[in-house]
């Protein structure tokens, strides 16, 4: 992906091949004498026994610049807890295990809950707010960047090229988007993002008309990857998200809060692969088929926002603009794959087309039918403002999991 081209919406950065790793991450080493790094790892107790997990933590050992690792750990009980600090004790980093289905964690999620603030459901969306909370409290970085847990092709230069735009001091951004080639095993995959979210900002644009918010997600190369970096005086008023349109619900936010010129996308990798999701057609609340579900809801709540008017019929409207949209570009893929010497299986992704299709207009029914739907969960300056010492109570709750539960 050795190209130049800038599309004036955002920045990007590519990768020109001109410079080595090295004298990058000797500036960024630089930059973290005064501008402390910290990571986020959301990530679920089975990716711990996963074949991504163990080479990430090998990788990110090697990196001096980090001050700061917080990773979030959902669906674990204490012995997978003890198991979880045993695993991750080994990284020479600041490193906290924030245990979320702790009996700490839970007395503080029913604090919230009796304020009207507990995010509605668990999920990355929550587990992500939880640590950046937790990075609030500890107000020792100026930097935060995340990334999953399940990357099988991971290298610590991914990281060292996500933060760089928001670590030097000299550039004006407040957030760095990653993006790169989703190619593995001879296929060529991100589904979601290929026959998803890009055939359906095409309908979109061409059914509710010219928005700068929709030319503005267009610009991104790889809208839902997951590896994103900004700088934390962000954090406070951000709005996470309780479902699978964290990726959309932040670069939303982004647009919210800061102008074009301090967003830019940055070319991490040559080729990247992990855990591959389901589709569960049958089964509307898991893998793919719930996923583009929130990503539809995520898309019409950001544009009815913005004050765009959504009918039944426009959802039958975009639902046929969409269908016809997402084949024109399945036969670009399709050819694009062929001639790299990569798998693409049309028949599936001719499915999967069909079955995006009818979530794109359930979606709408739901959004229709639930105006009242709270689908973010409160920032952090609200929380402070209702509670003015949870974070601080959060943090001790964070220190006293840690002293009560050993390394196993």
């Amino acid at each position: 992906m050795a190209d130049f081209q800038q599309n004036g919406n955002i920045t990007q950065f590519h990768n020109l091949r001109a410079r080595s790793n090295d004298e990058l991450v000797y500036e960024l080493e630089t930059y973290a004498q005064n501008r402390k790094i910290s990571l986020i790892l959301p990530s679920l107790f089975s990716e711990l026994e996963g074949p991504a997990l163990d080479n990430i933590v090998n990788e990110l050992s090697q990196v001096r610049y980090l001050h700061r690792i917080i990773v979030g750990l959902d669906r674990a009980d204490e012995a997978q807890f003890r198991y979880a600090r045993k695993f991750f004790e080994t990284l020479p980093q600041k490193t906290t295990v924030i245990w979320n289905d702790s009996p700490r964690m839970r007395g503080l999620g029913e604090r919230l809950a009796h304020l009207g603030l507990a995010p509605q459901e668990p999920g990355k969306g929550k587990n992500v707010w939880g640590c950046m909370g937790y990075m609030i409290a500890c107000a020792d970085s100026a930097v935060m960047a995340i990334h999953d847990c399940d990357i099988v092709t991971y290298k610590r230069e991914m990281l060292d090229r996500l933060v760089y735009p928001v670590a030097n001091p000299a550039f004006p951004y407040q957030l760095s988007k990653g993006y790169y080639a989703r190619i593995g095993n001879g296929k060529l995959n991100g589904r979601v993002t290929r026959l998803l979210v890009s055939p359906m900002l095409i309908a979109l644009k061409r059914v509710v008309g010219d928005r700068d918010y929709l030319d503005y997600l267009r610009a991104f190369r790889y809208i839902l990857s997951g590896e994103f970096a900004m700088r934390t005086q962000m954090l406070p008023d951000l709005r996470i998200p309780s479902d699978w349109g964290l990726e959309i619900g932040v670069l939303s936010e982004a647009w919210r809060n800061l102008g074009r010129g301090m967003i830019c996308q940055v070319e991490i990798a040559d080729a990247y692969d992990h855990k591959h999701q389901d589709t569960s057609a049958a089964d509307a609340n898991a893998g793919l088929n719930r996923m583009s579900t929130d990503i539809c809801k995520a898309l019409y709540r950001k544009l009815a926002a913005d004050g765009t008017v959504f009918t039944p019929n426009t959802f039958r409207t975009l639902k046929a603009t969409y269908y016809r949209q997402a084949l024109d570009l399945l036969e670009g893929y399709y050819n694009d794959a062929k001639m790299n010497g990569l798998m693409v299986d049309r028949h599936a992704e001719e499915q999967q087309i069909e079955l995006f299709a009818e979530n794109l207009v359930r979606a709408g029914q739901v959004f229709l039918e639930n105006p009242e739907e709270r689908p973010f969960i409160p920032t952090w300056n609200r929380v402070h403002a209702a509670d003015p010492e949870f974070l601080s109570d959060f943090r001790k709750a964070v220190a006293a999991d840690e002293a009560e539960y050993q390394p196993a």
